[in-house]
């Protein structure tokens, strides 16, 4: 025997002198072997130390048990609270995840969709990537009978289970928040407008500025300022105005806020008396910086459970619990240090 590989029932037959399909019998517990057969079978197996194949098995079931996520970021604390969302229901069903990280290009994502189809996963979970236009490649999961299930970033026109929240709602709280401190010249850095999240952020920003009178400034709108260290440059060009802004929404993400905040400490502008800084994504790191980031949270765990909640109400066909095409969560606007200056 091949001490390199595994184990199978072929040699635990050969060992036994009896024939493979007794062995399945006697490991599946599925047709008649007699109970000292059975028992001698499973002693022999768990001394060669033989392991399952259980996606041979699955897939003879026509199952594969497991559940493609693709994901822009892995290292995100709200990606990972989606994952372990899903990963928490998934686990429960007898379900495994295959992850994959886009890395925001379109090309990767590609890729692990094609991945993943070919891994004959029932599932594909995916929040598409800052690089995609195109979704060709989401469309054939779906001509290939994979259930595709999106969640927060998503291609609108595909017609799948959609797992959001309400953005631009999310948005004007903020914005709304940051008037009643009385901040009144309010910046937006904005993540890539072909994203559909990002527009509702940025409709939320500038109805809520309408709302209360405030003038809306093209200069004090940055686009693509989603990293912290581009967040960080948005925030030096905003603040080397002459007219510069009291108070800046990073709408794409709490990494941006942070660029926003070290900026500001760099320049020893006070936060938030000076200068009132809101993120968005609720990132552990924000309730430790000084002050401390206000956020807004997008209950990602919550997410990751509801998407998995779709996917098996849909294979149980309990339809009345599947009906709606969207699932909207609502966020909530976390309210700390960095923009309470009326306390």
């Amino acid at each position: 025997m091949n001490s390199k590989k595994g184990v199978t029932i072929y040699d635990i037959a050969q060992q036994l002198k009896i024939t493979p399909s007794m062995v399945s019998r006697a490991l599946s517990g599925n047709g008649y072997v007699n109970d000292a057969t059975r028992q001698l079978v499973r002693e022999t197996a768990e001394a060669l130390n033989y392991k399952r194949n259980t996606v041979a098995s699955n897939l003879r079931m026509g199952q594969t048990k497991t559940i493609g996520v693709i994901v822009p970021r892995i290292n995100q604390n709200f990606f990972a609270n989606v994952i372990a969302g899903i990963e928490n229901i998934a686990y429960e069903k007898g379900y495994s995840l295959i992850i994959c990280q886009s890395d925001e290009q379109n090309e990767k994502e590609v890729k692990s969709v094609n991945t993943l189809i070919n891994q004959r996963v029932e599932c594909i979970v995916i929040s598409v990537s800052a690089d995609s236009y195109n979704y060709k490649h989401l469309q054939n999961v779906i001509d290939q009978g994979i259930q595709l299930i999106q969640f927060d970033r998503v291609a609108e026109d595909l017609d799948t289970l959609k797992v959001i929240n309400d953005n631009e709602q999310a948005s004007f709280d903020a914005i709304r928040h940051l008037i009643e401190q009385g901040y009144k010249k309010i910046a937006l850095l904005e993540g890539p407008q072909n994203l559909a999240i990002f527009r509702q952020r940025k409709n939320g920003y500038l109805r809520a500025l309408k709302q209360h009178g405030l003038p809306v400034k093209d200069d004090y709108i940055i686009e693509n300022a989603w990293t912290k260290e581009l967040g960080a440059a948005a925030t030096k060009k905003l603040l080397g105005f002459n007219d510069a802004p009291d108070a800046i929404f990073a709408s794409t993400s709490d990494f941006s806020a942070l660029g926003v905040l070290e900026v500001a400490n760099q320049l020893n502008i006070k936060v938030p008396s000076q200068l009132g800084i809101c993120g968005y994504s609720n990132e552990a790191f924000t309730e430790i910086t000084s002050p401390s980031i206000t956020t807004v949270d997008q209950y990602s765990v919550d997410m990751g459970k509801t998407v998995a909640n779709l996917f098996f109400d849909r294979i149980e066909e309990q339809a009345d619990a599947i009906a709606a095409k969207t699932v909207s969560i609502k966020p909530e606007l976390i309210i700390r240090g960095s923009t309470s200056r009326m306390v």
